[in-house]
């Protein structure tokens, strides 16, 4: 991939991922519950803007798209979630950051969906170690709730937030494959001139 250059190149570079980051955002609003999971735990697919930006520019372009999002989501609710907020962020680097990576290694659609593939299962693990230490524990204390026991989170985690990330991180990849096939053309010819992906 070329790098950027240019003052002008950077700003357009900058607006790509503000936009993307916008669109996001957007696609976080429309979220939905998953039949037998806790009705709290809701699907979206604001990542797949961020993925996209991973793919047509670096890895880290994913990173600043995610939160763009979660920062413009954070305003727009008044910081009611904060805790859910940072949960989400760190979802997002996890699903997108290690997919993109590997993709931008082989630059295949096997490699995308390599990565796609093993990085839903960082995601559901991970993240499940960081509700069991930190998330739920945090949680607890913002709402002023009982400090939950050691089986009332393995529960929690093993009953929805697991099963609810390795869901969600296949139903993004699954609906980002196909935009990938879609765009396949458009978007190998934007990442080798990234100053055209406008």
């Amino acid at each position: 991939m070329n790098p950027y250059t240019g003052q002008s190149s950077k700003l357009l570079k900058l607006i790509i991922l503000a936009l993307f980051g916008t669109i996001s955002m957007v696609l976080m609003l429309l979220n939905f519950p998953l039949p037998l999971l806790p009705q709290y735990l809701k699907v979206d697919f604001s990542d797949v803007p961020a993925l996209l930006a991973a793919i047509l520019f670096t890895p880290a372009a994913g990173v600043v798209v995610e939160g763009v999002k979660n920062g413009i989501y954070l305003i727009y609710t008044g910081a009611a979630d904060p805790i859910g907020v940072v949960a989400n962020f760190f979802a997002g680097i996890l699903f997108v950051f290690p997919a993109a990576v590997i993709y931008h290694k082989f630059r295949s659609v096997k490699s995308l969906i390599t990565g796609l593939f093993l990085s839903s299962i960082l995601m559901a693990v991970v993240m499940s170690v960081l509700n069991y230490f930190l998330i739920l524990p945090a949680y607890s204390w913002f709402m002023g709730w009982e400090s939950m026991s050691a089986q009332v989170k393995w529960v929690t985690i093993l009953a929805g937030i697991l099963p609810f990330n390795l869901i969600k991180g296949i139903v993004a990849s699954a609906l980002f494959v196909l935009l990938f096939g879609k765009m396949k053309a458009w978007i190998e010819q934007k990442s080798v001139n990234p100053s055209k992906a406008a």
